[in-house]
């Protein structure tokens, strides 16, 4: 007989302050809605997360050159 998974409680996930409030919610056709505006996400992201392919373009880059 198989076990039932005890199903945990909603709970928000830690975001960073700049992100508080921030949801997105898929509707029943597929359709994606956030709580933020997508230019704003952007930003945030642009400003935080490091591009692993521009940094590898910019290796080789300096490669080239040598």
């Amino acid at each position: 007989m198989k076990k039932k998974r005890k199903l945990k409680k909603h709970q928000q996930p830690q975001v960073h302050e700049k992100l508080k409030g921030f949801e997105l919610k898929i509707d029943k056709l597929g359709n994606i809605k956030s709580s933020l505006n997508i230019d704003k996400i952007n930003q945030f992201l642009n400003e935080n997360v490091k591009d692993k392919k521009l940094t590898d373009q910019n290796i080789s880059d300096k490669k080239l050159k040598k």
